[in-house]
Protein backbone atom coordinates (compact mmCIF):
# COMPACT_ATOMS: atom_id res chain seq x y z
CA UNK A 1 0.00 0.00 0.00
CA UNK A 2 1.05 3.46 -0.59
CA UNK A 3 3.33 5.35 2.47
CA UNK A 4 0.84 8.37 3.11
CA UNK A 5 -2.16 5.32 3.40
CA UNK A 6 -2.85 3.64 6.14
CA UNK A 7 -4.74 -0.35 5.87
CA UNK A 8 -8.08 -0.10 8.15
CA UNK A 9 -9.09 3.50 7.53
CA UNK A 10 -12.41 5.17 6.34
CA UNK A 11 -11.29 7.31 3.29
CA UNK A 12 -13.34 9.35 0.89
CA UNK A 13 -12.05 8.62 -2.25
CA UNK A 14 -13.74 11.62 -4.29
CA UNK A 15 -11.30 13.80 -1.91
CA UNK A 16 -7.98 12.02 -2.42
CA UNK A 17 -7.46 13.40 -5.57
CA UNK A 18 -8.13 16.86 -6.98
CA UNK A 19 -8.97 18.20 -10.26
CA UNK A 20 -5.86 20.35 -12.16
CA UNK A 21 -6.69 22.50 -14.84
CA UNK A 22 -5.54 21.15 -17.97
CA UNK A 23 -3.75 18.11 -16.61
CA UNK A 24 -4.56 14.22 -15.51
CA UNK A 25 -3.91 13.64 -12.05
CA UNK A 26 -3.18 10.08 -10.34
CA UNK A 27 -2.75 8.50 -6.95
CA UNK A 28 -2.17 4.65 -6.54
CA UNK A 29 -3.69 3.46 -3.76
CA UNK A 30 -2.83 -0.26 -3.59
CA UNK A 31 0.10 -1.89 -6.02
CA UNK A 32 0.28 -5.57 -5.62
CA UNK A 33 1.55 -8.37 -7.65
CA UNK A 34 -2.05 -9.36 -8.64
CA UNK A 35 -3.30 -5.79 -9.20
CA UNK A 36 -3.43 -2.06 -8.56
CA UNK A 37 -5.82 0.78 -7.59
CA UNK A 38 -5.21 4.00 -8.52
CA UNK A 39 -7.69 7.25 -8.12
CA UNK A 40 -7.99 9.48 -11.38
CA UNK A 41 -8.55 13.26 -11.73
CA UNK A 42 -9.15 14.48 -15.57
CA UNK A 43 -9.62 17.81 -16.51
CA UNK A 44 -12.23 18.74 -19.72
CA UNK A 45 -10.34 17.45 -22.90
CA UNK A 46 -7.76 15.07 -20.94
CA UNK A 47 -7.82 11.84 -21.78
CA UNK A 48 -5.66 8.44 -22.50
CA UNK A 49 -4.87 7.59 -25.94
CA UNK A 50 -5.76 4.41 -27.11
CA UNK A 51 -3.99 1.44 -25.34
CA UNK A 52 -4.18 -2.38 -24.27
CA UNK A 53 -3.30 -3.89 -21.43
CA UNK A 54 -3.24 -7.77 -20.85
CA UNK A 55 -5.17 -7.77 -18.03
CA UNK A 56 -8.74 -6.97 -17.07
CA UNK A 57 -9.75 -3.16 -15.71
CA UNK A 58 -12.46 -2.00 -14.12
CA UNK A 59 -12.87 1.63 -14.76
CA UNK A 60 -15.90 3.69 -12.21
CA UNK A 61 -16.65 6.98 -12.60
CA UNK A 62 -16.88 8.85 -8.99
CA UNK A 63 -17.49 12.48 -10.65
CA UNK A 64 -18.17 13.73 -13.68
CA UNK A 65 -18.97 11.90 -16.84
CA UNK A 66 -16.57 10.58 -19.61
CA UNK A 67 -16.68 8.76 -22.51
CA UNK A 68 -14.65 5.17 -22.53
CA UNK A 69 -14.22 3.30 -26.34
CA UNK A 70 -13.30 -0.31 -26.39
CA UNK A 71 -12.57 -1.95 -29.60
CA UNK A 72 -14.16 1.19 -31.36
CA UNK A 73 -17.54 1.10 -29.27
CA UNK A 74 -18.42 4.72 -27.42
CA UNK A 75 -19.72 4.53 -24.00
CA UNK A 76 -21.05 7.34 -22.13
CA UNK A 77 -20.20 6.69 -18.01
CA UNK A 78 -21.41 9.08 -15.88
CA UNK A 79 -21.13 9.26 -11.42
CA UNK A 80 -21.70 6.24 -10.36
CA UNK A 81 -21.43 4.03 -13.54
CA UNK A 82 -18.89 1.52 -13.94
CA UNK A 83 -17.49 -0.76 -17.03
CA UNK A 84 -14.98 -3.46 -17.23
CA UNK A 85 -12.35 -2.94 -20.18
CA UNK A 86 -11.38 -6.61 -21.33
CA UNK A 87 -7.78 -7.49 -21.05
CA UNK A 88 -5.85 -6.84 -24.85
CA UNK A 89 -8.73 -5.36 -26.14
CA UNK A 90 -8.12 -1.60 -27.52
CA UNK A 91 -9.33 1.35 -24.82
CA UNK A 92 -9.38 5.04 -24.70
CA UNK A 93 -10.66 7.35 -21.83
CA UNK A 94 -11.73 11.35 -23.06
CA UNK A 95 -13.31 13.49 -20.53
CA UNK A 96 -16.74 15.43 -21.87
CA UNK A 97 -16.31 17.21 -18.49
CA UNK A 98 -14.28 17.14 -15.53
CA UNK A 99 -14.50 13.55 -14.11
CA UNK A 100 -12.51 11.12 -11.11
CA UNK A 101 -12.81 7.63 -11.44
CA UNK A 102 -11.30 4.92 -9.88
CA UNK A 103 -9.22 1.95 -11.97
CA UNK A 104 -8.97 -1.53 -10.39
CA UNK A 105 -6.92 -3.62 -12.14
CA UNK A 106 -6.60 -7.41 -12.26
CA UNK A 107 -3.40 -9.53 -12.69
CA UNK A 108 -3.63 -13.23 -13.56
Amino acid sequence: MNENMTHSKVMELNKLVEYQQGNVVSRTLVTKNTGTITLFAFDKGQGLSEHTTPYDAMVYILDGSAEIIISKKKFQLQSGQMIIMPANEPHALSATEHFKMMLIMIKE
